[in-house]
């Protein structure tokens, strides 16, 4: 097996990053989407929640509530996978799951999951003592109602164990396309707020 010529990163050569960058697009290939697919999966192996679904029934809800309201394939992938942060990072699972879709969807989408968690607080943030208009802070931005649309139509109501919900199976060869595409390069640059 060929390893890099370096012990300390500034020492290594073209020759050394060109053999990192291909074992990382190989790994990335091979590996990628099966691993943030056994993520949403093991939503559903989470604890029990107190929700009448679990976590991953959850995301399958929201995905087939977007493609059944005509969203582009980009946002059923984005409510497939908005909540895979919930079991390692629960107190920013919203940025968590934005972080993993940033290099392969729009800058609006990538807005839309980072914010969601704090949209989703106008329907029960009062209940726990929190403020449920917080989001109020953002009001005026450019995606805004986007955010807010997402989270009425397809996380908020997507809860209920009678839906007529799409397999994993379905959504599956959408995960990969869109996680399959090259970076945009607006990820390259610093995050919109």
């Amino acid at each position: 097996m060929t390893v890099v010529s370096f012990v300390h990163m500034d020492k290594g050569t073209k020759e050394d990053y060109d053999l990192l960058m291909s074992r990382e697009r190989a790994h990335k290939a091979a590996h990628h989407v099966d691993n943030v697919l056994a993520l949403l999966k093991a939503a559903g192996d989470l604890p029990d929640s107190g929700y009448q679904i679990t976590r991953f029934e959850h995301s399958l809800q929201s995905a087939t509530l977007a493609e059944r309201d005509g969203q582009d394939e980009e946002m059923i992938v984005a409510a497939l996978l908005h909540d895979i942060g919930d079991g390692i990072a629960p107190d920013n699972h919203s940025e968590f799951a934005a972080s993993v879709l940033r290099p392969y969807v729009s800058e609006r989408t990538y807005w839309i999951v980072k914010h969601h968690g704090i949209f989703q607080g106008i329907y029960f943030w009062h209940h726990i003592g929190w403020d449920q208009h917080a989001r109020e802070r953002y009001r005026g931005h450019q995606w805004f109602e986007a955010c807010a649309d997402f989270c009425e139509k397809y996380d908020q109501n997507a809860f209920d164990p009678k839906y007529d919900t799409a397999p994993l199976s379905h959504f599956e060869p959408m995960v990969r396309r869109v996680l399959g595409r090259a970076p945009f390069a607006w990820e390259m640059a610093p995050a919109a707020e």
